[in-house]
C-alpha cells in the first residue's frame, strides 16, 4: 500500500541508454509516474548507435499517490533491464508534484488531472507539457460497517453524504437503496484528501457529471468539505481513517482500499447498472473514451453496462524540451517501460487497469516529442 507523503517510494538502479531505448521503441502497453533526472554518462545524442550508447543516471519524480503501488512495481521490475539508472519517486498528490515540475525540481509529474486553468501560469514561460496517460483505475467508495457487506450507492445519495445532509447511514436515502440490508443508526464519518488531489478531483467531477444540482461543492483537486470531515494526506492516510472508524466513508484508489482491506460499495452507473470496482469494470468505462490531441481525457461516468462510474486516470507530466539530451533519454527509457506489455502487465494483479491498446500506442508514439 502506498507510503506517506514525502517518503519516496523506492530508488532503484537502471540501464544502458540503448536497452532502454529499444524499450521505447517497442513499447505497446503500460503506466508511468515519476521523475526529475540527473545524468553521469550519455552520448551526445539519444539517437545514437544501441552499440555505442549507454546512459546512466537519476530520474527524480514526485505527484499522484494513486500511481504509488504502479510506481513501486514499475521501478523494482525496471531494475532488472536498466540497472544503471535511478528512479526516485515520490508520492505527495498531484498538486504538489505538478508544483515540484513547474519549480524544475523534478523530471516529471505523476498527475491525476490535466493542468488547472489556475495553475496554468506557473507554467515556465516557453515550457511546453507533455502528457503520458500510465494507469486507468477506480476510486473505491470505502466504508466500515461491520456486518454490512454488498452496500449499493449511486450519485444522488453520495452527493448528499459528501454535503453532510445525509448524516447517518439509516436515512431513508441509504435504504431505498439496499432494500434487505440491515442499516444501523451510526453517524457517517467522512474520509477526504487534506492535500491537493487528483483523486478529489476526479471524485467531485464525478459528482458534477452524474450528480448534476444535487451535487454543490463544484470539482477542484481541494474542497471545502463539511467541518465534521477527517482530513488525510495521501490515499494511504485516508484508507487508515476508514479502516480504524466504525461508520466511516472514504474516496481512495481501489488498489490502497484492498491493500488496506477494506470494503468498497457498488456504484451506479450511467447504464442504471449497480457496478463493484475492479480492474475489469474500469477497463470497460476505459474503453468508451476518446482522449483530446494532448492526451487528456476524462474516465468518469462513462457508458456501458459493466462499466464502474467513477473510474480516474493519471498521466506522468513531462517538459517538451528537456536541458540535455541524457535526461531526454533517461525519460524516453523509463516512460518507454511503463507504456511497455511488460511495464502494463504489473497493473491488473495491484487491481489497476491497463491504458486501452488506442490510447497506449498514442502515447508510445508522443516519447519522440521529447527532446533536448
Amino acid at each position: 500500500m502506498p507510503v506517506g507523503p514525502r517518503q519516496r517510494v523506492a530508488t532503484v538502479g537502471v540501464a544502458a541508454v540503448a536497452t532502454a531505448l529499444g524499450l521505447a521503441a517497442c513499447s505497446s502497453s503500460s503506466s508511468s509516474t515519476t521523475a526529475t533526472g540527473s545524468s553521469s554518462s550519455a552520448t551526445s545524442s539519444a539517437s545514437s548507435s544501441a552499440s555505442t550508447s549507454t546512459v546512466s543516471g537519476t530520474i527524480k519524480a514526485a505527484g499522484s499517490t494513486f500511481q504509488t503501488n504502479f510506481q513501486q512495481e514499475a521501478i523494482s521490475a525496471f531494475k532488472s533491464v536498466a540497472p544503471n539508472i535511478t528512479v526516485d519517486y515520490d508520492p505527495v498528490g498531484s498538486g504538489t508534484g505538478r508544483a515540484d515540475l513547474y519549480a524544475n525540481t523534478v523530471l516529471f509529474a505523476g498527475s491525476d488531472s490535466s493542468i488547472p486553468a489556475k495553475e496554468a501560469s506557473k507554467v515556465p514561460a516557453g515550457k511546453t507539457v507533455l502528457y503520458f496517460p500510465v494507469q486507468i483505475g477506480p476510486i473505491a467508495m470505502a466504508y466500515n460497517l461491520p456486518g454490512v457487506t454488498g452496500l449499493k450507492l449511486d450519485a444522488t445519495v453520495l452527493a448528499g453524504i459528501f454535503q453532510g445532509t445525509i448524516k447517518t447511514w439509516d436515512d431513508p436515502a441509504i435504504k431505498a437503496l439496499n432494500s434487505g440490508l440491515s442499516l444501523p443508526s451510526t453517524t457517517i464519518t467522512l474520509a477526504v484528501r487534506s492535500d491537493s488531489s487528483g483523486t478529489t478531483a476526479n471524485f467531485s467531477q464525478y459528482l458534477v457529471d452524474a450528480a448534476g444540482s444535487a451535487w454543490k461543492l463544484g470539482t477542484s483537486s481541494t474542497i471545502t468539505w463539511p467541518s465534521t470531515a477527517r482530513a488525510g494526506d495521501g490515499g494511504s492516510a485516508v484508507a487508515q481513517i476508514v479502516k480504524s472508524t466504525t461508520g466511516a466513508l472514504g474516496y481512495v484508489d481501489f488498489s490502497t482500499a484492498t491493500a488496506a482491506g477494506l470494503h468498497a460499495a457498488s456504484v451506479k452507473n450511467s447504464a442504471g447498472d449497480y457496478v463493484a470496482p475492479s480492474s475489469a469494470s474500469a477497463t470497460a468505462a476505459a474503453t468508451q473514451v476518446t482522449p483530446k490531441a494532448n492526451l487528456t481525457f476524462s474516465t468518469a461516468d462513462e457508458p456501458g453496462a459493466t462499466s464502474y462510474p467513477i473510474t480516474y486516470q493519471s498521466w506522468d507530466l513531462v517538459y517538451s524540451v528537456q536541458p540535455n539530451a541524457s535526461d531526454a533519454a533517461l525519460l524516453k527509457a523509463y516512460l518507454g517501460y511503463l507504456l511497455s506489455s511488460a511495464g502494463q502487465a504489473l497493473l491488473t494483479p495491484l487491481n489497476l487497469s491497463p491504458l486501452p491498446s488506442s490510447i497506449d500506442s498514442a502515447a508510445v508514439a508522443q516519447l519522440s516529442k521529447i527532446t533536448s
